[in-house]
């Protein structure tokens, strides 16, 4: 037997365990070749990735390291007798071979492959077999099955309420943190809204990240019932109360492939939802030249699949197409970002008057959910809620109800001015620009970087005035941030007079 050892070294979601290969109770060079093992302990068993070390102050010759991730779902304490073995391929993985052949799997297939992804039976490899196979058809049946599939796996809330209602942004659109103005408007009027969002993976922030700027967001399950009970509403990271774990799996593969089918952005969202025990969802899709979706043809076909797959799990859907040519708000990056929301919520002048107006048309959506509510009345009842105080009162509870961030993060000190190229109106704003270099800046890890912008869409700009402002918190990622836009502002300008010339990204 060999003694657990936690290693300390973030390999999520991927189970990692470290073996030394001066190992005298096993030989390392036997499990090279299959890098996938079982690991058994105290009747319990996870199934983890084996790397090899060398070094004896990583793991000893008696010892199993296991990663963060491993050793808690583990769940034993170092020092803990187990025993490992090579694990067996997965079944499910024919079902893949003939989906890469062309085959169209079954509803027993679909459920079998997502089950062993969720169990990490697959290695990152074989998972982008799954994707890109799938990436190439995926018919309507399938899509329901894998929604359905994905819902199953994991843990799955239940609520004594016959109205749960949810929204959901397909994303793509920096600053647009509309939910985090949504829920407290929502709540303060009473319909429940247990809200679990994601972290950002490829985005400057996610709404875990920004919300995480006000409180904490990793709530437990129990946790996160008994504050929707008392205020209605909540603000928590999904990934910490395991909704369609499977989905997140999918995501940390899918993402740096680049792999986004309509049909897997469907299953993926609404998996979420049916295991949140949602009833009603907004699902709010932006629509623009650098957006996910891009054309209004584009936009009509995912709606379409929405609301199929979600007529055929009992959700009711009200789906939304939103302008997605340009930012939303003035900031992109969590603290930056709860600037804007907490303006908005205050109702202080300066707020970003689109944020606003965004979040208002949605919550007004969800409203009307509530049959009390008389026909077209949602979206004043939700400017009633905004302004009069209440919503900023029932996210100020929610935010105490998480367990409010007594960490004060300041904005990165690093600071350069994108200045505008020529004079003129701004035309246009390259969302995926500008959400790469508030990246590099160094969002979402450090809460403070990001981008403040200055302008939007027909403003009025000078040659040389700033268009945006980048915020940075380490030199390295100031400089890769402003040697981006300096490459490339993301904002095109033109000239007095709506010609094609001046200045662009």
């Amino acid at each position: 037997m060999l003694k657990l050892r936690r290693i300390g070294i973030d390999t999520y979601p991927e189970n990692m365990a470290l073996l030394s290969r001066g190992c005298t109770i096993y030989r390392a060079e036997e499990f090279q070749a299959l890098r996938k093992i079982e690991i058994i302990g105290d009747s319990r068993q996870i199934l983890a990735t084996l790397a090899i070390s060398d070094d004896p102050a990583l793991v000893g010759d008696d010892e199993l390291g296991l990663g963060a991730q491993a050793f808690r779902r583990m769940g034993l304490p170092e020092g803990s007798p187990v025993s490992i073995a090579q694990a067996t391929p997965p079944r499910s993985l024919e079902a893949i071979r003939a989906k890469i052949t062309g085959h169209t799997l079954t509803a027993t297939e679909i459920e079998d492959v997502i089950g062993d992804i969720a169990a990490h039976r697959y290695s990152p490899m074989e998972i982008a077999a799954y994707l890109i196979a799938s990436a190439g058809f995926m018919t309507t049946a399938e899509m329901l099955s894998l929604t359905e599939a994905m819902a199953r796996v994991g843990n799955r809330l239940t609520w004594d309420a016959p109205l749960i209602v949810d929204k959901h942004c397909i994303g793509g659109i920096p600053g647009n943190r509309t939910s985090m103005i949504i829920v407290p408007i929502v709540a303060a009027h009473g319909l429940p809204i247990p809200k679990t969002s994601s972290r950002a993976i490829t985005s400057p922030a996610g709404t875990a990240d920004t919300m995480e700027v006000l409180a904490q967001v990793d709530l437990s399950i129990r946790e996160m019932r008994t504050l929707v009970e008392r205020e209605k509403g909540c603000l928590v990271w999904g990934g910490h109360v395991n909704l369609s774990p499977a989905d997140d799996i999918l995501i940390s593969v899918e993402r740096p492939l680049g792999i986004d089918t309509p049909e897997q952005m469907v299953a993926s969202i609404l998996s979420k939802k049916l295991a949140a025990g949602s009833t009603h969802l907004v699902v709010d899709i932006p629509v623009g030249p650098s957006a996910k979706v891009r054309s209004h043809r584009d936009a009509i076909r995912l709606r379409k699949m929405f609301e199929y797959v979600g007529d055929k799990v009992g959700l009711n859907l009200d789906v939304i197409l939103t302008d997605g040519s340009q930012p939303i708000g003035r900031g992109v990056g969590p603290v930056l970002e709860a600037r804007d929301v907490m303006e908005v919520l205050r109702n202080e002048p300066n707020a970003a008057p689109d944020l606003k107006e965004r979040a208002l048309l949605l919550a007004g959506h969800m409203l009307e959910f509530d049959p009390a509510l008389r026909g077209g009345s949602g979206h004043a009842r939700a400017r009633e809620l905004l302004e009069s105080g209440q919503a900023l009162a029932a996210m100020e509870r929610i935010i105490d109800g998480q367990g409010r961030n007594p960490t004060d993060y300041p904005l990165g000190d690093l600071v350069r001015d994108v200045p505008s190229p020529a004079d003129g109106t701004v035309g246009a704003i390259d969302c995926q620009r500008i959400a790469r270099i508030a990246r590099l800046a160094g969002a979402p890890m450090d809460k403070g970087a990001g981008i403040d912008l200055f302008r939007k869409v027909g403003d009025r700009v000078d040659q040389g005035e700033p268009l945006y402002r980048i915020h940075a918190c380490v030199d390295a990622d100031f400089r890769f941030a402003s040697n981006l836009a300096a490459e490339g502002c993301g904002y095109t300008v033109l000239p007095d007079g709506g010609g094609h010339g001046g200045g662009s990204a």
